[in-house]
């Protein structure tokens, strides 16, 4: 497919944190004297904002405690990403790198707060590909909306017929097709096979480096 913008969500599509995020909402959970939830009930949440991910735990918190379970949660991972950093998936880093080299822009639409992802980005070695970034912070409304898309195609001028979204949860695919986009998911992230197909994802794929086979 012609494609000339690449946005690429990050956890659990270019960096593997899902070990991260379940020890931390779990965490927050439990220092809150809140119902702890299971790690697949937490790893379900993963792409959504942090907010909505807690209203989704625990249905019955305020709009206070949901807030204060986010700041509490920011202030655990801190010190969680201190003892397990988080890798770049298989492949990952020579794909982004060819894709750069073929002239294909590259961004990344997160959930996640932008000082972290900045922080993930710089220290995995994507600075230098990755051109814009949009964090939770970011947005009015999150995946699956399609603001992260509109909003970086207006930054960066371009069509979203042109454009491909990458990610590992039906959030990520929905938010693509909702502005017009390509959408790809991948199947080693947080969602089955089966839950990216039933979103209607374009492509499917096991391996990062399978987008140099159809993108160009």
């Amino acid at each position: 497919m012609q494609t000339k913008l690449i946005i690429l969500d990050f956890d659990g599509t270019l960096g593997d944190t899902r070990n991260n995020i379940v020890k931390t909402l779990r965490e927050t959970l439990l220092q809150s004297g809140l119902p702890m939830a299971s790690e697949e009930d937490c790893a379900a949440t993963i792409g959504l904002k942090l907010y909505d991910a807690f209203l989704q735990l625990v249905p019955t918190l305020t709009e206070q405690q949901a807030q204060e379970c986010v700041e509490l949660y920011r202030e655990i991972f801190e010190i969680n990403k201190k003892q397990l950093m988080p890798k770049l998936f298989p492949h990952v880093l020579e794909t982004i790198q060819e894709l750069s080299q073929r002239g294909i822009t590259l961004t990344i639409a997160s959930s996640r707060s932008n000082n972290t992802l900045q922080d993930f980005v710089k220290d995995m070695g994507l600075s230098q590909y990755i051109v814009y970034t949009i964090g939770a912070e970011d947005v009015a409304n999150a995946k699956p909306n399609p603001e992260p898309v509109l909003k970086t195609l207006q930054h960066l001028g371009m069509k979203a017929e042109e454009t491909l979204v990458v990610g590992d949860m039906p959030y990520d695919i929905l938010m693509g097709a909702n502005a017009g986009t390509h959408t790809c998911g991948v199947t080693y992230g947080n969602a089955t096979r089966q839950q990216l197909a039933d979103s209607k994802a374009d492509y499917i794929i096991d391996d990062f480096a399978e987008l140099l086979g159809f993108v160009f």
